[in-house]
Order: structure tokens, then C-alpha cells, then sequence
């Protein structure tokens, strides 16, 4: 079995979180919110629907989707699935999330891999800490991390050492304070790949060499404009190359899309994206991508 090292290859397999297992009903929400600095308190009802939706736009494309179940250990945040792994073709590696309350996380996501005889290539240990969101892979021999205030320098250490024999091309980019460390900058806040040569991008605030190797390596950029931006704009999921799905909303970015030639699916995402400031990418955990060579 091969896995994941693809962040826009044919999905085959995913892992998700149902709002039922982690917002849990709006009495939970209402205890929670605020200690996850959600920019407001999701509706638990409104958010069900607007994830049924959701679901709904994966199931054409994805033959298997995968549910965390429920855990006492975890809280809210559990809703965006891809933050505590990151998967590489051998199978996964249990992250640390940079965010204390998301910590219990990885024992969830450790248990279940181990359910579902999902190899785990590793383990964060020590002082590590890093985000799945900091993490993407260029192509499947390039691998870039970025170092901010959720994934540290003992992190891209340790993945480094775990992910050698996996990759030519290991790259850190230097994230910046943005917004502060409250609302914690991804570098998967900036880039979203949507195709071999095709990558959704907020400019302002990539690093020069970074940009600029992505130009260089042929990659067009499609531009999010700044109110798009923090609208979850940049954060466009690949179901296949140039077949993706965003947050609504975003009608400047969508039509850049459809003009690159991609099929865009749109869903509500006010309840389960804007106010946990988590979009499509990172609802989702990418476990198997069918490897296509161009």
C-alpha cells in the first residue's frame, strides 16, 4: 500500500471528524468556544447541515471516508482532522500539535491508526512540536515545512530525520508573526496546491525564496485577494488535479480557478470553517492519493 505524499493526486481515502464528535451539542460549544479562539460561537445545528454538505462534495470523488470517533480527551478543534498526522507513502506520522489544548490529539489519531493497521512511520517526541498544517508536499519527493509558532525547530529536526529516505528536497520557510501567535500563522495558511502546476497563494505573506521557487519550478499562482483571504480563500482542497472545493464566498478566487480550468465545488462554511478559522484542508486528513506521474 502506498500512501499519502500528494496534496492533489485522486483522493482515495480520507480522515475526517463529525461536528457530532466534536462540537458535540451547542451546550458544549458554548463551554468551549472562546478557550479554542473560535472568532465566534458556532450554531451546532447550522453546522451539521453545512458538514453534511460537505461530505456530500467529497463522497463524488473519495470511495473512502474515514470517521474519528468521539473522545473525552479531545475538544472542539478535533473538527479539523488534519493537523495531528502527517501522511508520507510509508504511512503516517504522529504529530504534536504547537497548540496545548490539541496535544491529547495525537493519542487519538495513534489508537486509530493502529485500528485500521495504518503503519506509522513515526512519533514526535521531546520538545517537538508541529501542525499538519505546516507541512506540504510540493510533489512527492518535495517535502516543505514551516516554521512558526505551532511547528518548532526540534520538530522540522526530527521530520527531517523521519522523512530522508523519502525525499530529494527538503525545504523550511521562515513563517511570519502575522496575526499573532493567538491566531498562528500555517503555512498552509498561504498555499493550497491544486495541481502539479497549479497552487492557490496569499503573496503578502510568502517568503521571496519561496515564491520565487515555486515560479521557477513552474507553478502557476492563483492570487487571493485580501478579503478573500480572511475568508479562508487560500484554503483549497484538491479532490483531484484541478478538481477542488473551497468555502463559499470567495468569487474572485473561485473564477481564477475556473479560468485555470478547474471543476470547483463550493460549500457554506460559516459554522464549520470561518468561525474556527479551519477550511476545507484542514477538515480533512488525506490518507491515500493515487500516485499519477505526469
Amino acid at each position: 500500500m502506498t500512501y499519502c505524499s500528494s496534496m492533489y493526486q485522486p483522493l482515495e481515502r480520507v480522515i475526517v471528524k463529525h461536528p457530532n464528535d466534536a462540537f458535540i451539542s451547542q451546550e458544549h460549544i458554548s463551554q468551549e468556544w472562546q478557550n479554542f479562539n473560535y472568532v465566534e460561537e458556532p450554531d451546532f445545528k447550522e453546522a451539521l447541515t453545512e458538514y453534511g454538505d460537505f461530505i456530500s462534495i467529497l463522497e463524488k470523488y473519495v470511495p473512502s471516508i474515514d470517521y474519528l470517533p468521539a473522545s473525552s480527551e479531545v475538544g472542539m478543534d478535533s473538527l479539523y482532522a488534519h493537523d495531528p498526522v502527517k501522511f508520507t507513502s510509508e504511512g503516517a506520522i504522529i504529530l504534536k500539535s504547537g497548540k496545548e489544548l490539541r496535544q491529547p490529539e495525537a493519542n487519538v489519531y495513534k489508537e486509530f491508526c493502529k485500528e485500521k493497521d495504518i503503519p506509522i512511520i513515526g512519533v514526535l517526541t521531546g520538545d517537538a512540536v508541529a501542525d499538519g498544517g505546516d507541512i506540504v508536499w510540493l510533489d512527492d519527493r518535495t517535502l516543505v515545512v514551516g516554521h512558526g509558532y505551532r511547528t518548532n525547530a526540534e520538530a522540522i529536526r526530527q521530520l527531517k530525520e523521519m522523512t530522508a529516505h523519502l525525499v530529494d528536497e527538503f525545504i523550511v520557510v521562515q513563517l511570519t508573526h502575522d496575526q499573532g501567535e493567538a491566531e498562528c500563522l500555517h503555512l498552509m495558511s498561504f498555499i493550497s496546491m491544486v495541481d502539479h502546476d497549479l497552487a492557490v497563494v496569499h503573496s503578502r505573506l510568502m517568503p521571496v525564496f519561496f515564491r520565487k521557487l515555486l515560479i521557477d519550478r513552474g507553478i502557476q499562482l492563483i492570487e487571493v485577494p485580501d478579503d478573500e483571504y480572511m475568508n479562508l480563500g487560500c484554503n483549497v482542497l484538491a479532490l483531484a488535479p484541478r478538481v477542488c472545493v473551497m468555502s463559499s464566498g470567495n468569487a474572485y478566487t473561485k473564477q481564477q480557478l475556473l479560468d485555470a480550468g478547474a471543476t470547483v465545488y463550493e460549500y457554506k462554511g460559516t459554522e464549520i470553517s470561518y468561525k474556527g478559522t479551519g477550511g476545507p484542508t484542514c477538515l480533512t486528513c488525506p490518507v491515500v492519493r493515487t500516485n499519477i506521474k505526469y
